[in-house]
């Protein structure tokens, strides 16, 4: 398995489809929640992914500040079902939290993440910032991290 960190417009065709297609596979079907997962925000965003083999098994999105947030903000996390239960996402995200870090020198990252993952963004250095509320009818927390 192998990791990327590319721009939209570096994706591959087949990499573009491989990420839409797991996000849709995960958000959409899985989750039974109908909502526009194509947001206008992939295309200033860096994706960070994972293949085995040809596969995406996982991905994020980095979107810049001023797109979600003041801040840069990390979105669409999902790995695939068959890959979960290895730690991927706590690699990923770290991986995408370094990125940030590093490589824009910001010490602020915001996202919004699903409320039973409450305990996944505390350990990677996130603290919850507001109260339970709806997106897409899935209870969510605002989170921030600062280094």
């Amino acid at each position: 398995m192998k990791w990327y960190l590319k721009k939209f417009d570096d994706l591959t065709v087949n990499e573009l489809y491989g990420i839409l297609q797991l996000r849709s596979e995960v958000f959409v079907v899985e989750q039974d929640c109908v909502y526009q997962d194509m947001d206008d925000k992939d295309q200033p965003s860096y994706h960070l992914f994972l293949k085995d083999n040809d596969d995406v098994v996982a991905v994020s999105r980095i979107i810049p500040e001023g797109i979600s947030y003041d801040e840069m903000s990390i979105g669409r996390v999902v790995v695939k079902k068959t890959h979960r239960g290895q730690g991927i996402s706590k690699i990923m995200m770290k991986k995408a939290i370094e990125h940030i870090v590093n490589d824009f020198n910001k010490s602020k990252i915001r996202l919004s993440g699903q409320a039973y993952l409450e305990k996944f963004y505390t350990d990677l250095g996130f603290e919850k910032v507001s109260d339970c509320y709806l997106e897409d009818g899935i209870d969510h927390f605002e989170f921030l991290f600062e280094k």
